[in-house]
């Protein structure tokens, strides 16, 4: 017997467990991983927009939503802690005298790029 099926009628996938073929779950979930700032976007959603939650969940697109929200989210800290750094003059040079206070100027700047991550795009 066949691992995975595919109804032709209906298109709807089947896997093989046990004895029995169930539905088969989307391989969207594989491909697109949810991060952190995903999983701070669904918990957002869930409670104050239900709305949206509700129907990007009835339409199956909330997977690939929170994964596209969770990859925004990534490259905008990782750009403004670089830029952020560069600003506040924050240099390898300084990591290689003064390790303590090249990580408390880090932490700064990572906490005030998450703060901004959390206000434009998060908690929007």
């Amino acid at each position: 017997m066949e691992k995975h099926i595919t109804d032709e009628c209906t298109g709807l996938r089947y896997e093989l467990v046990g004895d029995y073929y169930l539905i088969a779950g989307d391989d969207e979930a594989e491909e697109h991983p949810i991060g952190i700032w995903g999983q701070r976007h669904l918990r957002y959603i869930r409670e104050h927009r239900k709305a949206l939650y509700t129907g990007l969940f009835l339409d199956g697109k909330l997977n690939g939503y929170l994964a596209d929200m969770n990859e925004q989210a990534e490259d905008m800290f990782f750009r403004l802690v670089k830029e952020l750094a560069e600003k506040d003059g924050i240099t390898e040079k300084l990591k290689a005298e003064n390790q303590m206070l090249w990580v408390r100027r880090m932490n700064a700047v990572r906490e005030t790029a998450m703060e901004i991550v959390n206000n434009n795009l998060i908690y929007a």
